[in-house]
């Protein structure tokens, strides 16, 4: 089969939680659980077909090639003030000062270290690299246990208070939404099955270094957890995923255990969740980090940009599977680096978990 090219940007519904956790959730007897995950699903159901809808209508912008690309963020923020409506009501823009609102506060630096990184690192202004305005809503819907991005915007639950905390609260999250985007203006890779697994490890990916970067953190010291204090005290487990340990970011009574695979053995077959795009992403997951902590120093430095020259490199197709991505990233290596570390560690991590690279 040929793989499919890119033929722009086609917006998807993504979310930071996984479909598969919160129908567990909606199962439990305790209303105090059961309820907002079951709102939770309703509402990510609604706005799923409202953007297979619009998306139909949606097209790229085109080029303003007489406008100088921007080198500083253009954000605004927004409070749906417990409401679905979108983006809500403004409470802050670029450069105002910081309100009174913590969730506004946070969503507005996650935004602007996201934006920083893709500057400052990779050379890409925003993500569709020409500057895009970053929208956020903050206080989406009453104990709403999300955060997504919809194609056009970031929007952020607060949460049940219960299982899952206001999710502005982990700036890999935020960062692993607007990613979404990067993917949308690049690749556009399809949502399901792998290469929506790999749609979603590319976010977790950029989730992960947009957190080391602002924290100032190198491969060895950063934790690789993806929502790392996003869980309520009385859930057992530290985050919504590991790329470290991909299975073990939780095992809690009401969650169940975290079902990450860490190798292709362990590859799971399902129609669920678009075909597991956040249960396999673990196996890229793994890839990255073990390629990150092989090489050393700061991830976004050769690591984040072999994955960045793939994601960017226009030969990524829509359609494509694991083993397509990891040729890429060899050659990427290659390509940038040289016959060196670089290569041999790329080839040893997708070796490790079991996808081919020949």
């Amino acid at each position: 089969m040929q793989p499919r090219p890119n033929h722009g940007p086609r917006p998807v519904f993504c979310t930071i939680v996984p479909p598969h956790l919160l129908d567990k959730l909606s199962q439990t007897d305790d209303p105090l659980l059961a309820d907002p995950a079951r709102r939770t699903l309703e509402t990510d159901g609604s706005r799923r077909q409202h953007r297979r809808v619009t998306a139909l209508a949606l097209r790229p912008r085109p080029p303003r090639t007489s406008d100088p690309v921007p080198t500083k963020p253009q954000r605004t923020l927004y409070d749906c003030r417990h409401g679905t409506g979108l983006p809500g009501h403004k409470v802050r823009g670029e450069g105002d000062e910081p309100t009174g609102d913590a969730s506004v506060n946070r969503a507005y630096a996650g935004l602007g270290a996201t934006f920083d990184l893709l500057l400052t690192e990779f050379g890409r202004s925003s993500i569709d690299g020409k500057g895009l305005p970053l929208i956020g809503s903050v206080h989406y819907d009453e104990k709403y246990n999300n955060a997504f991005f919809d194609g056009e915007q970031m929007v952020f639950g607060d949460g049940d208070g219960e299982i899952f905390l206001d999710f502005t609260l982990a700036i890999d999250v935020i960062a692993h939404e607007l990613a979404h985007g990067l993917t949308q203006y690049t690749a556009n890779l399809d949502y399901e099955g792998q290469p929506g697994a790999l749609n979603e490890s590319v976010s977790d990916v950029f989730g992960s270094l947009v957190k080391q970067y602002s924290l100032g953190q190198s491969a060895e010291q950063g934790d690789w957890l993806i929502g790392a204090g996003l869980l309520a005290p009385r859930v057992t487990g530290d985050a919504l995923r590991s790329m470290k340990a991909p299975g073990t970011a939780y095992d809690d009574d009401v969650l169940g255990k975290d079902p990450q695979p860490a190798s292709m053995d362990d590859y799971v077959e399902t129609d669920e969740d678009n075909g597991g795009v956040h249960i396999n992403s673990g196996i890229p997951n793994r890839a990255f980090y073990l390629l990150a902590t092989a090489l050393g120093g700061n991830a976004w430095e050769r690591a984040g940009r072999i994955w960045f020259d793939v994601l960017t490199g226009g030969e990524l197709a829509q359609d494509a599977d694991f083993a397509s991505f990891a040729r890429l990233t060899v050659a990427a290596a290659r390509s940038r680096f040289g016959e060196g570390d670089e290569v041999e560690a790329v080839l040893k991590a997708w070796s490790e978990v079991g996808v081919p690279t020949r």
